[in-house]
């Protein structure tokens, strides 16, 4: 049963958060560049916006059978594992509270200024928001990869990995 949880949960880890960091990265360049009147990059904006609202929906499946793993291991208690759940909250508080709202609220913005034919309004309000939100994904980003690396390293384990 373990073999099966850890299976599930390193494959929910890379299926759904590596999407999910991929998307929010390329969302601020694509956010950036709004003032084109073609509409393309208005769509981008919106598919990378739904890859990471959906994908965040699913990546609960992380932490559930990352949680189940560990109490099979016995582990739950470790320093390790305990850091490693308090970054997964973090970033998920990251992503839910400033980098999804933060998307939506530039789409709108561009959907809005498109639909009056004004452009993107203030080009420096949106730059500024998409380097905002560059910074966001940039620290969501990082806490995965801690958290990648405490999985991997486990400091304290006792099996020599």
């Amino acid at each position: 049963m373990t073999k099966l949880l850890l299976s599930i949960h390193v494959l929910a880890s890379i299926l759904v958060v590596g999407p999910i960091a991929v998307a929010a990265s390329m969302f601020p360049r694509y956010a950036r560049q709004t003032a084109g009147e073609d509409g393309h990059s208005v769509g981008a904006t919106v598919l990378l916006h739904r890859i990471c609202s959906g994908y965040a929906i699913v990546g609960v499946a992380v932490p559930v059978f990352g949680i189940a793993t560990g109490a099979q291991l016995g582990v739950l208690t470790d320093a390790w594992l305990l850091t490693s759940i308090v970054l997964t909250t973090i970033a998920a508080a990251i992503l839910a509270l400033a980098i999804l709202p933060g998307q939506e609220r530039m789409i709108e913005s561009a959907e809005a200024a498109a639909a009056d034919g004004t452009g993107t309004g203030d080009g420096a309000d949106t730059k500024r928001a998409a380097a905002r939100l560059a910074g966001l994904t940039g620290v969501f980003n990082l806490l995965w990869a801690v958290v990648v690396v405490l999985m991997i390293v486990r400091p304290g384990s006792t099996t020599g990995a």
